[in-house]
């Protein structure tokens, strides 16, 4: 096991591999000053593909619920690896609530001992996880490229019926980059079970975020319309910029 000290932020990151698994353990304070540190740590352990990266973050002591995403950064980061899954182990209740609250646990499950997250993994193996991605170009040619292959990606993976929801989601998103960013926008699209999450990541650090509705009339914003579309959606700072994603189910529909 080897363990690394981040000072002054006063955390610390400590690394075993078993087998094809690789465990973190994380303690100290989680804050604004080291959360890079620790995205960091969790974007290392997938480098060489492990079958799955297990975070222990019972000794960690975070004062902001929102500094979980950091995880859910770590998740979305364009160079690693999304098939590899990241499982969090937590013994406090209260800990795993704020987890949940966060919204971490919507791309991550989290379990309350080392030994019921191995458990699973197994299960996670059969789970059918699909994944594509594109990199497209800063011009509008990228909205129907973008459609054409969340349709193609999802006709392959057998979902047609999230297909009309999925094509509506994208081309809001991607048409936000493209009028706000100025960046090439990287599209991704994944499968877990009946779920599809789109998500389109940029070089802009700034969140997405939903323009208050109007105090009469109907909001018809690219982002009210994704609210209520799906399950769930939000905006993750990455190390690069941002990615907005949107989880969709089978009960969202046109």
């Amino acid at each position: 096991m080897s363990a690394v000290a981040k000072s002054p932020s006063s955390l610390a990151v400590a690394v075993r591999t078993e087998q094809s698994v690789v465990f973190l353990a994380a303690e100290g304070v989680l804050d604004a000053n080291n959360s890079a540190e620790l995205r960091d740590s969790v974007m290392n352990a997938m480098v060489d593909a492990p079958s799955a990266v297990i975070v222990d973050v019972t000794a960690l002591q975070v004062p902001d619920d929102a500094a979980w995403s950091i995880f859910v950064s770590a998740r979305w980061q364009a160079d690693t690896r999304p098939e590899v899954p990241i499982l969090l182990v937590c013994g406090g209740r209260a800990a795993r609530e704020a987890i949940t609250r966060s919204g971490t646990a919507r791309f991550m499950p989290v379990y309350a001992t080392e030994k019921s997250a191995i458990k699973s993994l197994g299960k996670l193996a059969r789970r059918g996880f699909r994944h594509a991605q594109a990199q497209l170009p800063a011009n509008l040619t990228s909205l129907r490229e973008s459609r054409q292959l969340v349709r193609e990606w999802l006709t392959n993976w057998s979902k047609p019926r999230l297909i009309p929801v999925a094509l509506v989601v994208v081309n809001v998103f991607v048409e936000n980059v493209l009028e706000h960013t100025g960046s090439d926008p990287l599209v991704r699209l994944e499968c877990d079970g009946p779920t599809a999450t789109i998500a389109v990541s940029d070089g802009s650090g700034a969140p997405a975020v939903r323009l208050p509705s109007p105090p009469k009339g109907i909001d018809v914003s690219g982002l009210a319309i994704v609210d209520a579309l799906s399950r769930a959606w939000g905006s993750t700072p990455t190390a690069s910029g941002k990615t907005v994603w949107a989880i969709i189910g089978p009960e969202n529909q046109l």
